[in-house]
């Protein structure tokens, strides 16, 4: 075989595969004139036209790739040639439109590689219909306008001190910047207070890339690593005790005129301080935030994306965010149900430290369980799984703390799942050493894993289950299973209904629970980056606002 080459203007090189015996039955001067002669180039060139004008072939190529197109288009809103129809993301790549690292288009495309052997047939690995929703951050006029003179304001600035676990502080931050937008102030990069319970002391540096933080807020806030010198030595206005829910205006009332005059604001503990129903622009704000601009440090998301595909490596997985530390079970004023020995180790703990009561200390374990507020243990996980239709094979993966009880604790999933990981049993050796004792970076790898899975189910709600159901419908409603505890829980302390009654029940129970659009304003208080519609998505059949 001989291999005859071109290069193209661009030096890229093209291969026409020549069978050798064809160029060596050809003469030198038949060689010559395929070259030179351009009337029998021609001849031949218009005889190949007619010939492909007649073909069959050609004509039923050329009709299967415009029927494939149009149930692309019909299917999945696809056009090749359209613009991306909001024009403050027109420039995806620039903004940095990133589920850690990896790029998300509007269609999520779920790689499904087979495994060798015959995988059980399952519809538990099927995505939600997501009504052709897709992200869209159509800043006002206004928004745009009032940017050009705060971003020149060099007379306020902004320092904030989150605390918490990794998901809690990424919160506290998405409200930071929106607070720093409100006041039309300059935001130090936030300060990560030491967490008392892991004993933490990552940096902002440490888990979110700062640079990337930046640059994708550039035209919202002034944002700076450290304040500038003649700030250093002044002495901010501290403020301790904002209360839960504050609308914009109060936020103005009560700090605008102290930063004019102190220069520097130092606010603490920002969670849930922030209303959640904020004018529309605002509500982009938290959204360009939470999913374009806290972006993991690259050597997390590496690690993440690494962890991610040796799970996709045999086929689609299932992350489950286990919600059964002890930690856990102390907060909630819920009881594990392992065994007698762990209630008890539960009950005391909670004597010794009653201030870590989240709420509602006047109702016993049982009556919080059957209201829904008690995360699900392994057997209750187990059980849900099955009347949901996860296949014995379905490949697990597991973010959270040790349990208490240790593996014992996991032994009903584990048994009837036994593809179960965790980062740990996913890294190669020394892999995770340079995050030993660092929670919050463990919760990020964990966070990655997750939010890039073909199905996502928490135990238990909380910060890191709101933020990747949040981040999932952004991505294009991936499916998310949220428990319907409240309603479910009867059914699991009915030992008298038959299994094939109570998987039907429990099955039915969830068929609006698997991540489908769901409309934020639909009720008050929902945060905007765990239903991210309207103001941050929408399809076609919304109507577009004028800028």
């Amino acid at each position: 075989m001989a291999i005859s080459k071109i290069a193209n203007n661009k030096k890229h090189q093209s291969y026409i595969s020549v069978p050798s015996e064809i160029i060596n039955s050809l003469s030198s001067t038949s060689l010559h004139s395929l070259v030179v002669s351009p009337k029998k180039a021609s001849r031949s060139i218009g005889f190949s036209r007619a010939k492909i004008v007649k073909s069959p072939k050609i004509w039923f190529l050329l009709l299967f790739l415009c029927g494939f197109f149009g149930m692309l288009k019909m299917w999945y809103n696809f056009d090749p040639f359209s613009p991306y129809p909001c024009g403050s993301i027109e420039k995806k790549e620039d903004l940095g439109l990133v589920s850690n690292g990896v790029v998300l288009s509007s269609v999520v495309k779920l790689e499904q590689k087979v495994e060798e052997k015959v995988e059980e047939k399952s519809d538990f690995w099927e995505q939600p219909d997501g009504l052709g929703y897709r992200p869209c951050l159509d800043f006002s006029s206004e928004y745009r306008k009032s940017s050009v003179e705060i971003l020149k304001d060099r007379s306020k600035y902004l320092v904030v001190v989150v605390s918490g676990g990794m998901n809690q502080q990424r919160n506290q931050i998405v409200d930071a910047v929106v607070i720093a937008r409100i006041l039309g102030a300059t935001l130090v990069v936030p300060i990560l207070q030491v967490n008392v319970i892991w004993g933490d002391e990552s940096e902002f540096s440490d888990i979110f890339d700062v640079e990337h933080f930046k640059k994708t807020l550039a035209d919202d806030v002034r944002i700076i690593s450290s304040l500038p010198s003649n700030h250093l030595m002044s002495r901010p206005v501290e403020e301790k005790h904002t209360p839960l829910h504050v609308s914009p205006q109060w936020i103005r009332a009560r700090y605008l005129r102290r930063m004019r005059r102190e220069g520097v604001l130092l606010l603490r503990g920002l969670d849930s301080r922030l209303s959640k129903d904020l004018p529309s622009d605002l509500q982009k704000l938290r959204c360009k935030v939470a999913f374009h601009a806290l972006r993991f440090a690259p050597p997390i998301f590496e690690l993440g994306n690494k962890l991610t595909e040796r799970m996709r490596s045999k086929g689609p997985y299932l992350a489950l965010h286990l919600r059964m530390e002890k930690d856990v079970w102390v907060r909630t004023g819920c009881l594990p149900g392992l065994s007698s020995k762990y209630d008890e180790i539960i009950r005391n703990e909670r004597k010794l430290r009653p201030e870590l009561l989240t709420s509602r200390s006047n109702m016993t374990s049982h009556d919080r369980k059957l209201a829904g507020l008690c995360p699900l243990n392994a057997l209750e996980v187990t059980r849900l799984l099955k009347a949901l239709r996860a296949p014995k094979n379905a490949r697990i993966f597991w973010a959270g703390g040790d349990p208490l009880g240790g593996k014992e604790a996991l032994v009903p999933l584990t048994k009837e799942y036994p593809h179960f990981y965790n980062k740990v049993d996913l890294a190669l050796p020394g892999e995770l050493e340079p995050f030993a004792n660092k929670a919050s970076i463990m919760a990020a790898l964990d966070y990655i894993v997750s939010e890039n899975s073909d199905v996502f189910m928490p135990s238990h709600g909380g910060n890191m289950g709101h933020a990747i159901q949040g981040h999932r419908a952004y991505a294009g409603h991936k499916k998310t299973i949220t428990p319907n505890k409240r309603q479910m829980l009867s059914y699991f302390l009915n030992p008298s209904l038959p299994e094939a009654k109570f998987n039907r029940i429990i099955f039915d129970l969830h068929r609006d629970s698997m991540g489908q659009p769901a409309i934020r304003t639909s009720k008050a208080g929902r945060d905007v980056t765990k239903y991210p519609i309207p103001e941050c998505m929408r399809n076609d059949s919304m109507v577009q606002r004028p800028l």
